[in-house]
């Protein structure tokens, strides 16, 4: 089975596209909201424990959005390298996710986060392939000429429509037959 770790992102695939779960080994573990230190407390029981053959990390949108008050990109990238770590030591094959593309918070009017994303998902691909990580790339596919995701993607700029998700699920699909395989 594959756990997907996140927030309303992750949490919401289920109710924007519930075909994609069911019959496949799916275990949505997404919970809105979540920044990374909180997906990180939760990892041993929500991941770990369910023992796995992978996981799929998706997570420092709510980091950027300051949900739970500032936060350095290299506190969010140390957390996310953490969940990445303990993963490994479990044997659980990891698939890292970038960060959608974001230009505005709807709740959050106030921070302009589109360069920190891109900055996120850099030091995120980077190290996926330091450390030969499978790095699926959200971002890259559906990005728009303002840094944002397009309508069709995401009504609010953030959590993807239906459409959205389908363009996610071919992504992330290849990522997880490519960390299966992987020795």
């Amino acid at each position: 089975r594959v756990v997907f770790m996140g927030n309303s992102i992750t949490e919401g695939w289920k109710i924007m596209d519930s075909t994609f779960f069911t019959g496949r080994p799916y275990i949505d573990r997404g919970i809105s909201g979540q920044t990374s230190p909180q997906m990180l407390i939760r990892f041993r029981p929500d991941v770990i424990a369910l023992k796995p053959a992978a996981v799929v990390i998706l997570a420092g949108i709510n980091d950027i959005a300051e949900n739970n008050g500032p936060i350095s990109l290299e506190a969010v990238f140390g957390n996310i390298v953490s969940m990445v770590q303990l993963a490994k030591a479990n044997k659980i094959k990891v698939v890292m996710c970038s960060v959608l593309p974001a230009n505005r918070f709807p709740w959050r009017p106030n921070i302009l986060p589109a360069e920190k994303v891109v900055a996120l998902n850099k030091m995120l691909a980077t190290y996926a392939a330091e450390n030969k990580i499978i790095y699926v790339d959200y971002y890259s596919v559906m990005v728009d000429d303002k840094k944002g995701l397009p309508k069709k993607y995401a009504e609010d700029g953030i959590h993807p429509t239906l459409e959205g998700y389908k363009v996610m699920e071919e992504l992330v699909e290849a990522g997880i037959k490519k960390a299966l395989k992987k020795k």
